[in-house]
């Protein structure tokens, strides 16, 4: 078993980041020819495809786990930028970079150029629904020759190149984009596996592509099944229908055999998020009583069974970081106490989602801390998929929330913008703060990484200070893999699980 991801201790590796240009040869990560007769792998994901596998919504993170796409660049395991199809890059100032260009091919032929790449990232800049990961910035790019691409942001942009190894920015071949904005990745990416075929919500089968620059996968295909129901993933794997099961419920953990349960330390925080743009937590007085009435910390052994940490903020220990810079929050609303919550007589409506299978028993323990604090409490669960753009639209007052905090680029600031700021495309909580935006504009202007990370947390003091965003529990991820498997990624920012040196044993 292969486990390239064993912690997340450097996040924000800034200094080599700045200073120097990363380079690898195509050969670096030839894994050779896979063996004769090898069987295909057969994989089971949580979260079905909302938006037929479109870079530009969750669905991004499917092409990255599966080793479809790539961006310029690509995330180790502390958090550093390092060569994807980019072999190299520099700073030429503070708002412009050049990237060099490795000798790579597309899925359908054709070859990766400077204007393939301008293409892919103008296409993702004029998005209807950007991705979250250009919350805070727009980037202009243009083809300097065919191998090098420079690229100017609208303000100063200290961790482009980690910016750039988001899913969202993956870089597809012209013909993925289509005049509508629809994007495919079928066919059209980059990566070692090649989509040959999407069904719905249900099944997707990928076959390996021979002509990726990094050599030939050692599995012939993957055959993903999307199971919502996570105790069905663990009866899928349990069973011998499926080889790895991601995102096992912790209820379910014990049940798989000691070789076959996998346990990874993540940047995942589960929080209450409420709705400050209408409705009962539009007052802040509410938010802090529903602030004093929940308490996360009762649902480490009860609800995760010992596979997660108390609250201690946005983030968690798997930013290892973070504990030593937290600032204390000030300057919380006065809670309303029990008696003005029973007099507003305002009935919450409470949403979770199933496809994590301990939020819905989070959500019930959440209700009955409200209740207890004069709230009357509706449930909405259903499948992620099923309430996104509800969630997007105000249509909640409170959301039981599983957030990997560091998804979109590995730097804390892109989840707080993207999540927080009053222009941010992922602002469930839809908080519009005029000192929350103020400080995380201060992080994400801020290059050096010690001051970088000191705004990060001074942010979050500034965010927690609103109440729009209450922390339950940081997770810990449970993957299931089969002992007949090798090669397996576990990754905290769980980005990754597929790639070349995957198969069966």
């Amino acid at each position: 078993m292969r486990t390239p991801h064993r912690g997340l201790i450097a996040v924000l590796a800034l200094a080599p980041l700045l200073t120097g240009c990363f380079a690898a040869s195509d050969g670096d990560r030839d894994s050779g020819s896979a063996a004769g007769g090898a069987k295909r792998l057969r994989v089971a994901l949580a979260v079905p495809p909302v938006q037929a596998l479109s870079p530009y919504s969750n669905d991004a993170t499917v092409l990255s786990k599966l080793a479809v796409a790539e961006g310029l660049t690509r995330l180790d395991e502390d958090g550093t930028a390092q060569a994807a199809l980019a072999t190299s890059w520099k700073q030429v100032d503070t708002r412009t970079w050049t990237f060099e260009l490795r000798k790579a091919s597309f899925q359908n032929g054709a070859q990766v150029t400077a204007a393939a790449v301008v293409n892919a990232l103008d296409q993702a800049g004029k998005a209807a629904a950007g991705p979250r990961v250009l919350s805070d910035v727009t980037l202009d790019a243009e083809a300097e020759d065919a191998d090098t691409v420079r690229i100017t942001t609208s303000t100063p942009d200290p961790v482009l190149p980690l910016r750039l190894a988001s899913p969202a920015l993956g870089i597809l071949s012209a013909e993925a984009y289509a005049k509508n904005g629809a994007v495919s990745p079928v066919g059209t990416g980059t990566g070692p596996f090649r989509i040959t075929r999407l069904t719905g919500t249900t099944k997707a089968t990928l076959d390996r592509f021979d002509g990726y620059w990094g050599g030939r996968a050692k599995t012939p295909g993957v055959d993903v099944s999307w199971i919502a129901d996570g105790t069905a993933r663990t009866h899928a794997l349990r069973a011998g229908e499926v080889d790895v099961a991601e995102w096992i419920p912790t209820s379910q953990a014990k049940l798989l055999p000691e070789g076959t349960r996998h346990e990874v330390p993540s940047v995942r925080t589960d929080s209450l998020v409420l709705n400050t743009g209408g409705g009962v937590f539009a007052d802040a007085a509410m938010r802090g009583a529903a602030r004093q009435a929940v308490d996360g910390s009762v649902l480490v052994d009860s609800v995760f069974g010992g596979y997660a940490d108390a609250p201690r903020g946005l983030f968690g220990p798997g930013v290892g970081w973070a504990a030593g810079a937290r600032e204390e929050v000030t300057g919380r609303a006065r809670a309303a106490t029990a008696d003005q919550v029973r007099a507003a007589g305002r009935t919450v409506r409470l949403a979770t989602y199933t496809n994590r299978g301990e939020l819905p028993e989070v959500a019930s323990v959440v209700q009955q801390q409200l209740e207890k604090a004069g709230f009357g409490v509706r449930q909405d669960v259903r499948e992620y998929t099923q309430m996104e753009s509800d969630l997007l639209a105000g249509k909640y007052d409170a959301l039981v929330f599983s957030r990997v905090t560091l998804l979109d680029t590995g730097d804390a600031v892109s989840y707080l913008a993207s999540d927080f700021t009053s222009k941010g495309v992922y602002n469930i909580a839809r908080l519009k703060d005029p000192a929350v935006d103020k400080a995380i504009t201060a992080a994400a202007q801020e290059g050096g990484t010690e001051e970088r990370r000191k705004r990060i947390m001074a942010a979050e003091a500034e965010i927690l200070r609103t109440d729009a965003v209450l922390p339950l529990v940081h997770e810990k991820v449970v993957q299931g893999i089969g002992t007949h498997v090798s090669g397996v990624l576990l990754d905290p920012r769980e980005r990754s699980l597929i790639d070349l040196d995957t198969r069966l044993k």
